[in-house]
């Protein structure tokens, strides 16, 4: 089992504009099945994590549609509507509890902290992050919401071009080796 940031990201370096918004990123060329795409690694995938500006921005664009069939965990301090008939939960706990769920509900699937870049950070500070999947689109937003608001120390494992995008897949660093 593994704990994943797959994200993707602006090429200087915001995973969101000032607005949350992913607008940016949709109008992106990229192929959905191929190399290191959304729909093979959503497959391995038991249960997500995710802040609550990425879910109401899923809500959002989805008009109010839940695409996932996983156990999600909401970090929220406030109240949200959740979709009917989804398995959603809002919470305020440490991550490292809610990690613990999550790995329990994943049934021996990997886990997807699926954003904020705060959100992941918090994930590799209590040590329980072990890799970061970036997908870099051919964008500058100037500013935003930064991928990851901290420092990691990470390992290339893989890189694909994916269309007009350039992914990276990286190990998270523990103890000081790369």
């Amino acid at each position: 089992m593994t704990t994943h940031f797959y994200t993707s990201s602006s090429l200087d370096g915001f995973i969101a504009t000032d607005e949350h918004s992913l607008d940016w990123l949709l109008t992106q060329d990229v192929d959905q099945d191929g190399p290191m795409a959304y729909t093979g690694f959503e497959r391995n995938i038991g249960a997500l994590a995710m802040g609550s500006s990425t879910y109401e921005w899923v809500m959002r664009h989805e008009e109010g549609r839940w695409g996932y069939t996983q156990p999600t965990w909401v970090f929220t301090h406030r109240e949200l509507d959740l979709p009917a008939g989804a398995d959603v939960r809002l919470t305020q706990d440490d991550v490292r509890t809610v990690h613990s769920r999550m790995v329990e509900a994943a049934g021996g699937k990997d886990l997807w902290v699926v954003g904020g870049g705060d959100l992941a950070g918090q994930f590799a500070d209590a040590g329980v992050l072990d890799e970061v999947w970036v997908q870099y689109a051919p964008v500058t937003l100037g500013s935003g919401a930064p991928l990851l608001p901290r420092r990691l120390d990470l390992e290339l494992l893989e890189v694909a071009r994916n269309r007009n995008f350039l992914c990276g897949r990286y190990r998270v660093a523990r103890d000081g080796q790369a």
